[in-house]
């Protein structure tokens, strides 16, 4: 047993057992919701919150208790200036893709300042920007849906690409291989880890702690803003607040990925498996024809169980 425990413990064990479990669960529910294709369509789904958790998952490994809450203003407004600028034309998905991420960038560089030069806590910082992002996209977009996606982007992320798979999906995993070598195989990697897990000693060093922070927010916002991108070409077009609801289940995903919240530990492979796990809940929940609140309720009682299993143990620490 004393051998057992401690995989069992494993969050990514735990996360793998519970999409298993989810799969079952909805098979029996709903006949065929364990088909192939049906599979394909959850892991588009969860690719596009796996896309946001990474940039998640690195403010949250900073430390300092790093947490951003714009991400999902992020992704509208990544999502707004790339329909905007793509306008239906395939021509324009590059630029779409750098000026919103660009952009969205440079507010996240804007969110890094005010949490490590102007003190600002992390959530009041990131809250305010949100408050900010979204006012200012009313004005852009008059409140409106606006801009169109690009034919090949919404093939890209919508239909098979190489060997049945959409293209989004190779992308999920590019950036899953990108993350666990920026993580683990470079010495920014092992500065973040350090910062999160004693900031002071990580300055005694010699560490930028004050660059890295800020740094890490920017490619939080970036993140959000590619991850806009892809949202326009999964729906073909973008409104106002199409990335909040992402916000929470960022949040979630990370912490299910075993990734503490103080910072220092944890993989984005377990936020991979979080963000699956997180998207099949709520096919399942949809398949019980729960209400959006409903969802929202189950979705803030799992993370306050996760935090509190967070608090009373470092067992899920990777």
């Amino acid at each position: 047993m004393d051998r057992i425990k401690p995989v069992l413990t494993n969050p990514l064990v735990l996360a793998t057992l519970s999409i298993v479990a989810l799969l079952a669960v909805g098979e029996t529910l709903s006949p065929g919701f364990a088909r192939g294709d049906q599979i394909i369509r959850l892991l588009t789904v969860s690719a596009i919150l796996g896309m946001v958790a990474a940039g998640q998952s690195l403010v949250v490994i900073g430390g300092r208790e790093g947490i951003d809450l714009s991400v999902g203003a992020l992704i509208s407004l990544g999502a707004v200036l790339a329909g905007n600028v793509m306008g239906g034309a395939d021509g324009g998905i590059l630029p779409a893709i750098f000026v919103a991420g660009g952009i969205t960038f440079l507010v996240g560089l804007v969110n890094g300042l005010g949490v490590t030069f102007l003190r600002i806590p992390p959530l009041v910082m990131t809250l305010g920007m949100t408050g900010v992002i979204q006012g200012a996209l009313i004005v852009i977009s008059r409140g409106i849906p606006s801009g169109n996606a690009a034919p090949s982007l919404m093939g890209f992320v919508n239909r098979p690409l190489i060997a049945g798979i959409p293209g989004v999906l190779w992308l999920w995993l590019l950036l899953g291989i990108g993350m666990w070598f920026l993580l683990r195989r470079t010495q920014f990697g092992y500065a973040i880890y350090a910062m999160g897990s004693n900031e002071r000693a990580a300055e005694l060093t010699g560490l930028p702690v004050r660059l890295i922070r800020t740094l890490l927010y920017g490619l939080s916002g970036l993140l959000a803003g590619v991850t806009g991108v892809v949202v326009i070409g999964y729906t073909g077009n973008s409104f106002v607040s199409v990335g909040d609801q992402y916000v929470l289940p960022s949040v979630i995903a990370v912490v299910i990925g075993g990734i503490s919240l103080a910072g220092g530990s944890g993989t984005y492979l377990g936020v991979m498996l979080g963000a699956i796990a997180l998207t099949l809940l709520q096919s399942v929940l949809t398949t019980l024809q729960m209400e959006f609140w409903s969802r929202q309720l189950i979705f803030g009682a799992v993370l306050l169980l996760l935090m509190l299993l967070y608090g009373r143990t470092n067992r899920l620490r990777v």
